[in-house]
C-alpha cells in the first residue's frame, strides 16, 4: 500500500482527512461531502433532529430494536444543556422528527407530550454533562454487542475495522441492573473517559460522537466488530490457530484514517441516503 502522504498529497485537507481523492482530467478538484455549514442555529437544530430520526430508522433496519429498550440522543444547538431523544413507547421504525422529545438537564420535558425512558435520561444526561465535545450518544441491545459484553473486556485489534476503536474504547466492568440512578450514569461517563465507545458488561454497547451520524456509525461498526471477534475467538479455540494482532504502530497510523469524527460522519451518509430513499423521507415530518 502506498503511503497516505504520497497518495493524498495533492488533496484538500477535507478530502485527505477521510481518505478521499479525486480530480478530473481537466484538473478540477472533486471534493467529498462534509458536515454542512448553517445560516442559523434553528437550521442546525432541524438538521440534527432529522439525522437523529434517520438513525432510529437505520437501527430498526438492522435489528437493533428490542421492545422499548435502546435510546439515542443529540444535544440541542440552541439550548446546549438540553437534548433530544425518542419517546419511550414508539418503535424505532416509526420515529419521525415530530416525535422527538426535548428534555433539560433535570429530565423535564420541554418539547413533546410523551414520557421518555428513565434509563436513557440517567445515562445520556451524565454523558452530555461530562463531555461537552459529545453532541450525540447511542445505546441499543444489539445481539453481538450483548454477547461480547459478557466477557467484560476490550476488543482485540485484529481487523482493520477494529482500529476505529484503537485506544478509544473502554469497559464498564459491572452490572447494576437497569440504569435508573444518575450516579450509575456518572460512573458510566467516568469509565467512558474521552473515548468514543464503551462496552457495558452484561448489557451491551454505547457510543458517542460529535454528530449523531458519527455516533450511529460507530455503534454499527462496533457491533459488527464484536461479531467478528466472537467468530474469531470461536474459530481459534476450535482450530488451535493463533490470532494475529495488529502492531501498535500500524494501528495508530490506521486510526487516523478510519477513526476520526469526520470519517464517522461521512460513513453514515450512505445509510442516511438509503433510509431516505426507502421511506421516501417519511421520517422528516
Amino acid at each position: 500500500m502506498a503511503p497516505v502522504a504520497e497518495v493524498l498529497s495533492a488533496e484538500s485537507n477535507g478530502n485527505a482527512t477521510v481518505g478521499a481523492m479525486g480530480k478530473t482530467k481537466s484538473g478540477k478538484p472533486l471534493r467529498v461531502r462534509s458536515y454542512p455549514k448553517f445560516d442559523s442555529l434553528e437550521e442546525e437544530r432541524q438538521y440534527r433532529k432529522q439525522h437523529l430520526a434517520a438513525a432510529y430508522r437505520v437501527f430498526a433496519e438492522r435489528g437493533f430494536d428490542e421492545g422499548v429498550a435502546g435510546h439515542m440522543s443529540v444535544r440541542d444547538p440552541i439550548l446546549t444543556d438540553h437534548f433530544w431523544l425518542n419517546p419511550l413507547s414508539k418503535h424505532f421504525s416509526q420515529i419521525s422528527v415530530s416525535d422527538l422529545i426535548l428534555v433539560d438537564e433535570d429530565g423535564t420535558v420541554v418539547i413533546g407530550d410523551e414520557p421518555i425512558n428513565a434509563a436513557a435520561f440517567a445515562i445520556h444526561s451524565e454523558i452530555h454533562k461530562a463531555r461537552p465535545d459529545v453532541h450525540a450518544a447511542c445505546h441499543a441491545h444489539s445481539v453481538y454487542g450483548k454477547a461480547f459484553s459478557v466477557f467484560g473486556r476490550e476488543l482485540d485489534m485484529i481487523t482493520q475495522d477494529s482500529l476505529r476503536f484503537y485506544k478509544n474504547h473502554s469497559v464498564y466492568p459491572q452490572f447494576g441492573g437497569v440504569v435508573l440512578d444518575r450516579e450509575e450514569g456518572r460512573k458510566i461517563a467516568e469509565h467512558l473517559g474521552d473515548g468514543k465507545a464503551i462496552i457495558l458488561q452484561n448489557h451491551g454497547l454505547l457510543t458517542v460522537g460529535e454528530t449523531i451520524d458519527a455516533a450511529s456509525f460507530w455503534f454499527m461498526s462496533l457491533d459488527k466488530t464484536c461479531q467478528a471477534q466472537l467468530l474469531v475467538d470461536a474459530a481459534a479455540q476450535g482450530s488451535g490457530h493463533k490470532k494475529t494482532f495488529i502492531p501498535d504502530e500500524e494501528a495508530s497510523f490506521s486510526y487516523q484514517q478510519v477513526g476520526t469524527p469526520e470519517k464517522g460522519w461521512l460513513a453514515f451518509q450512505p445509510y442516511y441516503d438509503e433510509i431516505l430513499a426507502k421511506t421516501q423521507g417519511s421520517f422528516l415530518k
